[in-house]
Formats: C-alpha cells, structure tokens, sequence
C-alpha cells in the first residue's frame, strides 16, 4: 500500500492500477483529489512493490481478492469503517467492480476508466493475444533509472503519460541493482499472463451486481473501452454512469490528471 496523502478527514479513497504499473503513477491524480480525500495506492499481484510468488494465479479473480485485502488493511471491512470510494483505472477498474460484486456494500461508489471488462470477451481475443506478446519481449532492463525514462519518454505509448506520472512509474515500477542499473518489477511474463486471462471468464454479466453508483468514463482516442463499450457497461450496471474524455486514450487518468481529478470530483461530489 502506498500513503498519497490528502486530508487527515477526508473520506478514504483506493486507487487501483493498470496492468503492468503500480499505486504510486497515481501520484499527480492524488495531489488534487486529496483536497478532498484521504488517497491510498495499491501494488495487485506481480506489480510494484508487491512480493508475488512464482506460483501465483493470475486469474483476474485475484485482483479483486487484493483490492478486498488492501480495504481490509484500511479498516474498510469493519461494521463501524468510514465510507470507502475508489478510482480504478483498465484492470484496475475491473478488479473493483469483481470486489464490489464478490463483496456487496464495500464501496460507497466507484470511479472507473476504461475497466477491461468486455461485453463480448471474444472481440479482444486477437488484442490480448498481441498485448501478451509485445509484453513478453519487453526490454526489462536498463543502465539507469534515467536512461529508463528518457527511453518511456521517447516511445508510444508511454510517451503519452504526464512527466510526473512517468517518473512515478520509473521510480516505482523499477527495482534498483548495485550496478546501478534497473529492472522491471512487473515481470514480462507476469504481464503477459495478465492480458491473455483478460478475456477469459464472464465479468460483464456480474456488472448486475454492482449496486453502488459507478462511473464508467473512458477517452475519446482508446481503442479499448471505446465510448460505446464503455456505454454497454454503464447500461448493464444498476446505478452506472457515462463520463467522455474527448481528447483522451485509454492512458487517460496518466495523461491529463488534473483534468481527470476536476472531473473525479464533481463526478464524486
């Protein structure tokens, strides 16, 4: 779990990441929405600075396990817990939703961009398949963290994060050698075992389940979530709600997040 700070009073807010970053990218969404609430970041299995064994199942359901853990650590599972929001952004997002469905009541609303959860698994089969291979050959290391960044910062899609965001990630999602040099945290193979499960299983038909009022946003540039799935999620969840960033691809919430954090506000209020 990672502090991102924000008012001693304010309500509890978990951030959730994208597959292959961890809780601390969150970090510039996190300086404006703590005007408002108490930010916590999570690492999920095989990411960040999570300790993960080489046996770990990587089954999706095991995403919305660790975001039931990190409620849990923050006293959300009590009866007497203060109310609990969430921001979640691509699996970060799904794993929300399967927690809330796994656990009615956890959160008093949800905040979701892009959340992989495709109502017709088979239409992104091909895209996993691509997504777990270019993963799979991903350069895991490099002479610096420096040297790192300027590669991410140079290269699509990456080039399209905030700095800040970026550097968050490089900080983080890298574990230091005492050569000096780094190496990714979130193993290659880790990653891609993550997107090839992304299509498997029926998440869509527990949308039913999430009571609690959600927003479904997603950009207007994704080739992900698209608007229009993103309108089949909110039309099959109970209390769902559509939010567009014109302008923005499914890295969003890491491109622009003072833009994402004004929306996540009034979108909260």
């Amino acid at each position: 779990m990672h502090d991102l700070g924000g008012r001693p009073d304010g309500v509890g807010l978990l951030l959730v990441h994208a597959t292959g970053f961890c809780g601390p990218v969150f970090r510039p969404l996190a300086s404006v929405l703590g005007a408002r609430f108490r930010c916590w970041a999570v690492d999920l299995r095989g990411h960040g600075l999570s300790v993960t064994p080489d046996a770990v199942d990587y089954d999706w359901s095991g995403f919305a396990d660790d975001v039931l853990a990190a409620v849990d650590g923050l006293g959300g599972g009590s009866a007497t817990a203060r109310p609990l929001v969430a921001l979640g952004h691509s699996s970060g997002g799904a794993a929300l939703l399967l927690a809330e469905a796994e656990r009615p009541g956890t959160f008093e609303s949800l905040w979701c961009y892009e959340p992989i959860v495709w109502p017709q698994p088979e239409v992104a089969r091909d895209r996993a398949e691509w997504l777990a291979a270019g993963a799979g050959k991903r350069r895991h290391t490099f002479p610096s963290a420096e040297d790192a960044y300027e590669n991410f910062r140079s290269k699509p899609p990456m080039s399209a994060l905030a700095p800040d965001a970026l550097r968050a990630y490089v900080e983080c999602g890298f574990e230091p050698r005492p050569d000096g040099s780094v190496t990714l945290r979130c193993r290659p193979e880790s990653e891609a075992a993550v997107y090839r499960r992304a299509v498997e299983g029926d998440r869509f038909t527990r949308l039913a389940e999430v009571a609690c009022p959600v927003v479904v946003a997603a950009g207007g540039r994704s080739d992900a979530i698209t608007p229009v799935r993103a309108q089949a999620q909110v039309d099959a969840l109970p209390a769902g709600r559509l939010r567009v960033f014109d302008d923005l691809g499914h890295f969003g919430p890491l491109e622009e997040p003072a833009a994402v954090a004004a929306s996540v506000l009034v979108d909260l209020a």
